[in-house]
């Protein structure tokens, strides 16, 4: 006989335990980034004095660093930019993972598999390997590092481990997310995006527990899905150069946005019995101030829906994939917890990621 645990709509199904979010110790504030740019681009970007406006624009007021602003001014090679990527990504991973573990009262032992999702950094062992030992984790865990998926690994990766977690039912899965976007800005970059990101990007880390065991409460997964646009693999990305990433984006996402997330969120609704009517509260990737927007537009949502989102933009600016950990991190600590979560965001390829959070 099979006991395994359902949601509502019949199907076995994994739970959310604990989440737990992380950052790293250096606090910049936007004026204190609008200072530093000033005195790298003013003269050598003749384009510069009128991107200004763009750092107020983003509505972002601080952000957090792995490095020191002065670390900013500098050239940095491949070499020494990976370096502190490794170091401070395992160092956030192990924080947010503690207190995830914690939250849903496990033990490092409990754990049998680790999903790993980050983009903004290369390393071999790949990080969950780095965790395992750092952690000490058993030597039956599960690996699974993920690679690639930008903004939208967060809620790619909440569906992969909550896949993994209904595939072994009684495991306890632990997915580990982090990206450190600051180390990927080049101070001779003079491109419009790259000066856009040093508007934008910032660093922070996330940890959940997913389990196929309801005992300990906690919403579960209902459903997922992914939707790829075609001919757009251009619209965000990273470039390879010779001194590390060099970002890419296009003018045209928030038209995008706009224009096509709604048919896409329609047609993943629909196929899981689903309308948007039904959705109480959203944990969607802020992207940017004019991402926002355009979801809000494009979902005729009123004013307010996506104060979390815009929240979390603001006091942290976009940490890719672990920005959406934070949004849904801030909804599951209100007062009252909200019954259906539709947790999304946009990332390279270009792709929609989708995904429901039921709470019982």
């Amino acid at each position: 006989m099979n006991d395994q645990p359902t949601n509502d709509t019949g199907l076995a199904a994994s739970f959310l335990r604990g989440l737990a979010t992380a950052v790293p110790p250096y606090r910049l504030t936007q004026s204190d980034v609008v200072r530093v740019s000033a005195d790298l681009f003013g003269d050598s970007c003749p384009d510069f004095e009128r991107l200004i406006p763009v750092y107020d624009n983003t509505t972002i007021k601080t952000r957090y660093s792995c490095v020191p602003i002065e670390w900013y001014t500098t050239p940095h090679g491949w070499k020494e930019r990976n370096a502190l990527y490794v170091e401070n990504a395992v160092n956030l991973l192990q924080d947010a993972a503690i207190r995830a573990l914690a939250q849903a009262g496990l033990d490092h032992t409990d754990v049998d598999a680790v999903v790993t999702v980050s983009t903004s950094g290369i390393a071999t062992p790949s990080l969950d390997a780095l965790i395992i030992q750092r952690m000490n984790l058993r030597p039956d865990v599960e690996r699974l590092p993920v690679f690639g998926l930008g903004c939208a690994g967060g809620v790619s990766g909440l569906a992969r481990a909550g896949q993994m977690a209904i595939s072994r039912p009684g495991a306890n899965v632990l997915l580990l997310v982090v990206e450190l976007c600051g180390l990927t800005f080049r101070c001779d970059d003079l491109s419009k995006s790259n000066i856009i990101a040093s508007a934008l990007f910032g660093d922070g880390a996330a940890a959940a527990v997913l389990s196929s065991s309801s005992a300990c409460g906690g919403p579960s997964i209902r459903a997922w899905g992914e939707h790829t646009w075609p001919d757009t693999l251009d619209v965000m990305g990273w470039k390879i150069e010779d001194d590390g990433w060099g970002v890419l984006f296009s003018q045209s996402i928030p038209a995008i946005v706009r224009r096509d997330y709604r048919a896409a969120l329609d047609r993943f609704l629909e196929a899981n019995r689903l309308s948007l009517d039904t959705i109480d509260s959203f944990a969607i990737h802020p992207g940017g101030t004019k991402v926002v927007d355009a979801l809000e537009r494009g979902l005729d949502l009123a004013a307010g829906r996506l104060s979390e989102s815009r929240a979390v933009l603001r006091d942290h600016g976009n940490m890719s994939a672990a920005t959406v950990l934070f949004v849904l991190d801030r909804l599951r600590n209100q007062a009252e917890p909200c019954r259906r979560t539709l947790v999304s965001s946009l990332g390279p390829g270009f792709t929609a990621s989708f995904l429901i959070l039921e709470q019982a």
